[in-house]
């Protein structure tokens, strides 16, 4: 029997860890003389306040979604895919590749192979750490940070060495044609009387990690491959006893999962700087274990938890804009919801389930 209802472990747990990251994240602001109350006003105003607040919330939420589906699937694997950040470089590469070699009459066609090119770029630089943790014990979470070394290293030589112009000296490619433009939610809500912000990044890319979303709440809850994925992460040696290879398994997980990450291009290099450049991900790939962490690793709640830290990504940009509160300072309210929400999970639950076993106790 469950020690609390599944409602409290998806709901009540984040939402209390929220609160208190927001207290304390309060305290913090008042510590270095700052109102707390008008902090939260100025967060709000700029991040929901308008559509360009919404626009760029949207955009970095789609980035996030890309990596905390990521990060969820190898979860359910039992993995912890620590490397979302290397593969959404490497997941760049692929994008760039694709549009800049390839003479695209539509961006729709120029979309899904992208899209195809950065799954396949990612997946791939999550193979050989996937293949070290299930053919020889090394542990995924060394392997994968020391990837996004690799990645950076790799994707810098290509970018000064391969497919800088000529005569450029910024690291990066050209822009992409005009052809492989993506829609701007602008463009995209104009037609039905929706008059969204025309300078504001976010795209179309927001209704792919809309659809990822779905497509791993179908891969991990529908599909046979997704009972293997779950039974695995559940227990290795009690899957082996059903009969599933762990090996096969892992690799199809991480496979996905390094897909799933790379795939964040196509939002932030093809839809929003329509070039390849470096730093390109902005730490998108870390947040994604945060967004999966406070999802509780379902897709759904990864889709909230992305909104949530676009929301803190913007607003925090504004706090910095507008007020004294340093940059810093905002990394520091975002860390401490991450804290919250991840490494002090334990703190919220174990009361909250003595206090449903009283209540159950008492009702019986």
């Amino acid at each position: 029997m469950d020690k609390m209802p599944k409602w409290a472990d998806v709901v009540l747990i984040p939402l209390i860890s929220l609160i208190l990251a927001a207290l304390l994240s309060a305290l913090v602001i008042l510590g270095i003389g700052e109102d707390p109350v008008a902090a939260v006003k100025l967060m709000v105003n700029g991040a929901l306040g308008s559509t360009y607040g919404w626009g760029y919330t949207l955009y970095y939420a789609t980035n996030f979604m890309f990596t905390g589906l990521a990060v969820a699937v190898a979860a359910h694997a039992g993995l912890f895919n620590i490397g979302g950040e290397g593969q959404a470089m490497l997941g760049g590469l692929g994008v760039a590749l694709v549009c800049l070699l390839i003479p695209w009459p539509h961006w729709t066609l120029a979309l899904a192979f992208a899209a195809l090119g950065a799954g396949i770029f990612g997946a791939a630089w999550a193979a050989i750490p996937a293949y070290l943790q299930a053919k020889r014990g090394s542990h995924i979470v060394i392997t994968t940070i020391m990837f996004n070394f690799i990645a950076a290293a790799v994707l810098n030589y290509v970018l000064v060495n391969v497919l800088r112009p000529e005569g450029s000296m910024d690291p990066a490619t050209e822009r992409f044609p005009q052809a492989v433009h993506l829609p701007s939610l602008h463009e995209l809500l104009a037609p039905i009387g929706i008059n969204f912000s025309k300078s504001a990044p976010a795209n179309v890319s927001l209704l792919v990690a809309m659809g990822a979303c779905l497509f791993v709440w179908l891969l991990i809850w529908r599909t046979p491959l997704g009972y293997e994925i779950r039974s695995l992460g559940k227990s290795e040696p009690g899957a082996r006893y059903a009969g599933i290879s762990s090996v096969r398994t892992v690799m199809i997980a991480m496979l996905i999962s390094g897909a799933l990450a790379g795939m964040m291009a196509v939002n932030n290099v093809m839809g929003e700087a329509e070039r390849l450049v470096l730093n390109a991900t902005e730490g998108a790939g870390f947040i994604g274990i945060a967004v999966a962490l406070m999802g509780r690793n379902h897709p759904f709640g990864v889709f909230l938890a992305a909104i949530l830290f676009g929301f803190l990504y913007q607003g925090g940009a504004e706090l910095a804009l507008w007020t004294s509160i340093p940059r810093e300072l905002i990394v520091v309210i975002q860390a401490l919801v991450i804290l919250f929400t991840g490494a002090l999970d334990n703190m919220v639950r174990m009361p909250l389930e003595k206090i449903f076993l009283a209540v159950r106790r008492g009702q019986n």
